[in-house]
């Protein structure tokens, strides 16, 4: 064995290791990030799953929805949507 070995031996060991080193964080940071990801779609359906309940809730009550509008925005919403549209 030559002196050659114990200097090429332990640099492409330690150049493994920066290599793997490397890899290894972004793996690492790809997991997390997928985590995030998931952690804000369980949320999200979380969220939507109580508006969906509180929504059959309201619609449970007499006069659905229709109850929670004031007559004047019913009527304004109303007259909005007959109203021609404005040519400039």
């Amino acid at each position: 064995m030559t002196s050659a070995h114990f200097i090429f031996i332990p640099a492409v060991m330690a150049i493994g290791m920066f290599i793997g080193f490397m890899l290894g964080t972004r793996v690492a940071q790809d997991r997390v990030n997928l985590e995030l990801k998931r952690q804000a779609e369980r949320e999200e359906a979380r969220r939507q799953r109580a508006e969906r309940k509180a929504g059959k809730a309201t619609a449970a009550t007499p006069g659905g929805d229709a109850a929670a509008i004031p007559i004047t925005e019913a009527a304004d919403t109303v007259k909005a949507k007959k109203s021609p549209p404005q040519s400039r």
